[in-house]
């Protein structure tokens, strides 16, 4: 089968590689999509970075997978070959106190390993997967919706739901990428009666709107905090999200969030540097640092998603073949597009 690898520099490697072979508890996907996320641009497209047993092994990239189970291992019991799935993209011991609480991310175990980055990911013909990671797709999400939901809109799900948001929630949304615009999707299916999104890029910003995943925009500049909080009637936010890891999109959010508010922080990387006292103390804010999600929260997701009429691949914005995964990472890596997908469709399905 085709693989295709990271090795650094900007560079894509579209290699030839054994087709895998199911073990016990493990089944073998036929890909059908494969989305490109942030973190795999930052920390191993670009250059290498970290090291250890959580870096980047020299794996088949791409922690977003959703495809065709075709067939199965020994002592898989609720995956069964046909079912339409996507991954939960880090495979954990199921034994540590992280995993047992659904929270495969925070595994302890040296067995843990994340699709993309130490076991090989979606961006190949074929994916050998744990069937504890398989999460089915209904049939009215198509693949590249579970692509999305895989990563992207889990880890933005998860994050407003920390929040507990409601119809009673001003949302401001830092950072308006694939995650903040899931975040926004997300925040407006939840009751938010005012979507806030904030940003660098105009372009971004454009897109948020046409998306209808926020209401109103800021661009991230000297005046933004004063523009929110005079959309705001000068209270603030009751929820603010940073999804840009950006030291000065975060301080944005937690000085826009209203007083009693909920301020969640999902941006990886970066730094904060802040006056507590102002900032944080006086107006007793309540801050969550929220990392992916669950398996048992992902699969609440997609049941919501159906019964909100809500498809994640909305903002896919750009779409390749698996051939052309070179130019997938070099146009995702541009930050001025939406979510770019790979996707590797069936005869007849046209991307399901």
């Amino acid at each position: 089968m085709r693989g295709a690898f990271l090795p650094g520099g900007r560079r894509v490697d579209l290699r030839e590689v054994p087709d895998p072979q199911p073990r016990s508890g493990q089944v073998v996907l036929s890909m059908r999509a494969s989305t490109i996320c942030g973190s795999d641009l930052r920390a191993i497209y670009r250059e290498h970075l970290g090291s250890g047993p959580e870096a980047y092994q020299g794996v088949v990239a791409g922690h977003e997978p959703a495809g065709e189970v075709i067939e199965v291992g020994p002592d898989c019991h609720r995956i069964r070959v046909g079912d339409r799935v996507a991954l939960y993209h880090i495979a954990g011991c199921l034994q540590c106190d992280e995993c047992r609480r659904g929270y495969l991310i925070g595994c302890t175990s040296p067995l843990r390993a994340a699709y993309g980055w130490q076991r090989d990911g979606g961006h190949a013909d074929y994916l050998l997967a744990e069937e504890s990671t398989c999460i089915r797709l209904p049939d009215e999400l198509s693949f590249l919706d579970g692509a999305c939901a895989a990563c992207g809109f889990g880890t933005a799900y998860e994050g407003l739901c920390r929040a507990e948001v409601s119809g009673r929630d001003v949302v401001l949304v830092t950072g308006m990428g694939p995650v903040g615009l899931a975040a926004g999707l997300l925040a407006g299916r939840m009751g938010a009666p005012l979507r806030i999104g904030l940003d660098l890029s105009p372009d971004r910003l454009a897109l948020a709107t046409g998306l209808g995943a926020v209401d109103e925009v800021v661009l991230a500049d000297d005046e933004a905090l004063d523009r929110i909080l005079e959309l705001t009637g000068g209270a603030g936010c009751e929820v603010t999200l940073d999804a840009s890891g950006a030291a000065s999109a975060r301080l944005t959010a937690l000085r826009a969030t209203r007083h009693w508010g909920r301020c969640v922080l999902i941006g990886e990387g970066g730094r904060l540097e802040l006056d507590v006292s102002p900032v944080l103390i006086h107006p007793q804010l309540t801050v969550h640092g929220s990392w992916v999600t669950s398996t048992w929260r992902m699969e609440q997701l997609v049941q919501d998603l159906v019964r909100w009429d809500l498809h994640p691949d909305v903002v896919v914005t750009d779409r390749f073949a698996l051939d052309d995964a070179a130019s997938a990472y070099e146009l995702a890596d541009a930050a001025r597009s939406g979510k770019v997908g790979i996707v590797m469709p069936a005869a007849g399905e046209a991307g399901r």
